[in-house]
C-alpha cells in the first residue's frame, strides 16, 4: 500500500472479495530525522503517504506493517538507475523495483508468512495461455492507465504469485469505489515523479550523485569523425 488510491482500492476489493488482507508498505525513503522530512523523495515515499496507507487500513479494518527496505531500494533500484545511465542508457526505475522489491524481496517475505499472494494497486491484469498454461500479463480495461511496459520482466513464479484487482476497472470507477467507502485517498492526485527525484531533474539528481558522468567530450560518428561535444553521457538518451 503506497498511500495512493489505487493500491487502496486493491485492498478493499481484496477485503471485499472475503481475502484476509495485511496491507504493507514499503519504505524505501530515509526515516526524517526531528523536524526534517526525506526531501529527496517524492510525495507516494514520504511519510504522509505512509500515513494515509495506515488511515486506509484503519479504516478497511486489516492490519498494516511498515517495511524497512532502504537499503535495498538503494542498491537494487537507484543504483542501477545511476549505472545505467552511465552505461548510456535509459532506465526506468519502476520496473527494477516492481521485479526486485515487490514482486521479489518482498513476495519472498510474503511466502515465509504463507501468504497466497502479493498483490498490488497497478493497472495490469492475469491471464492463463489456454494450450501452455503459462501464466499472461495482460493490457488493462483502462489502456489509458495500463502498467503492463513497469511489470515486463516478471518470471512465472511472480506472475502466478501477483494479484492486480484494479486491473478490470477504470480510473474513475476506482476513484468512485474510494469515495464510496469514504477512503482517505479517493481524491489523492496521481505521483508522476520519480519517487527519488521529486523535483523532476534527474540531470541535477546524477550529478550529485556521479558527477563523473557529465564531463564533457567529443560526439563521434561511426567513421570516426568528430561530428559535435557533449555535456556528458547522461545528459542524453538514445536517438538525441
Amino acid at each position: 500500500m503506497s498511500g495512493g488510491v489505487d493500491s487502496s482500492v486493491a485492498a478493499a476489493l481484496l477485503v471485499e472479495q472475503g481475502f484476509d488482507v495485511v496491507g504493507i508498505t514499503m519504505r524505501v525513503a530515509p526515516a526524517p530525522t526531528g523536524a526534517e522530512p526525506a526531501s529527496r523523495f517524492g510525495s507516494c515515499c514520504g511519510t504522509e503517504a505512509t500515513e494515509d496507507a495506515r488511515r486506509v487500513a484503519r479504516s478497511l479494518g486489516i492490519r498494516h506493517y511498515l517495511l524497512n527496505m532502504e537499503d535495498e531500494f538503494e542498491q537494487k533500484v537507484i543504483g542501477r538507475f545511476v549505472a545505467a545511465y552511465g552505461a548510456g542508457r535509459t532506465p526506468v526505475p519502476c520496473v527494477a523495483c516492481n521485479s526486485e522489491l515487490k514482486f521479489g524481496s518482498l513476495l519472498g517475505r510474503a511466502r515465509a508468512w504463507d501468504a497466497l499472494a502479493v498483490a498490488t494497486g497497478h493497472y495490469a491484469r492475469l491471464g492463463r495461455d489456454p494450450v501452455t498454461g503459462r501464466h499472461l500479463l495482460l493490457r488493462a480495461m483502462d489502456a489509458r492507465k495500463d502498467q503492463t511496459d513497469f511489470l515486463w520482466p516478471l518470471s512465472q513464479a511472480q506472475l502466478a504469485a501477483a494479484r492486480f484487482p484494479v486491473g478490470a476497472l477504470t480510473k474513475d470507477e476506482v476513484r468512485a469505489h474510494a469515495r464510496r467507502l469514504g477512503l482517505v485517498t479517493a481524491d489523492k492526485p496521481e505521483s508522476q515523479e520519480i519517487c527519488f527525484v521529486p523535483d523532476d531533474d534527474y540531470r541535477g539528481f546524477l550529478r550529485r550523485r556521479a558527477p563523473e558522468m557529465f564531463r564533457p567530450g567529443a560526439i563521434v560518428d561511426r567513421r570516426g569523425s568528430v561530428v559535435g561535444t557533449h555535456a556528458g553521457v547522461a545528459a542524453y538518451t538514445v536517438g538525441q
